[in-house]
């Protein structure tokens, strides 16, 4: 059986989008992860903040890698996320996923997003779909 570390992995090298936000793994294991990112030009919108979208994509990344980490295969069925503060070119995110509850077939997860102040930036929180397929 592969290592959590050696799941993501995996999962990376297929995720193009992941790869262009510029994640950065800080800490996996199964159920949990900690990812990072910077906002750069590219990221924001017309109010000169961070799309929404960024930091969702940041959150179901590590929602993704947290709960795919056990080995076996899972996609979300369900998300939400509330956007708390703005977002500014430049600024470092960190994305923290815990799970909640896992079953045999779901999962509950909640990420929050922070910035490099430590303030909270968004909430989010998901289902994932537990497959029986390996990885």
């Amino acid at each position: 059986m592969k290592t959590p570390s050696q799941i993501v992995h995996k999962m990376m090298e297929g995720d193009h989008f992941s790869q262009w936000l510029g994640i950065v793994v800080q800490d996996i294991s199964a159920g949990n992860c900690s990812l990072k990112m910077t906002v750069t030009a590219e990221m924001v919108n017309g109010f000169a903040i961070a799309h929404g979208g960024i930091t969702y994509s940041l959150a179901d990344s590590a929602l993704a890698f947290a709960a795919n980490a056990y080995g076996l295969k899972c996609v979300s069925i369900e998300t939400s996320i509330s956007h708390t503060r703005p977002v500014k070119i430049g600024q470092e995110l960190i994305a923290v996923c815990t799970e909640l509850n896992r079953g045999k077939t779901l999962g509950i997860y909640e990420v929050v997003v922070k910035n490099s102040s430590e303030k909270i930036v968004a909430l989010f929180k998901g289902t994932v779909h537990i497959s029986g397929e390996q990885w």
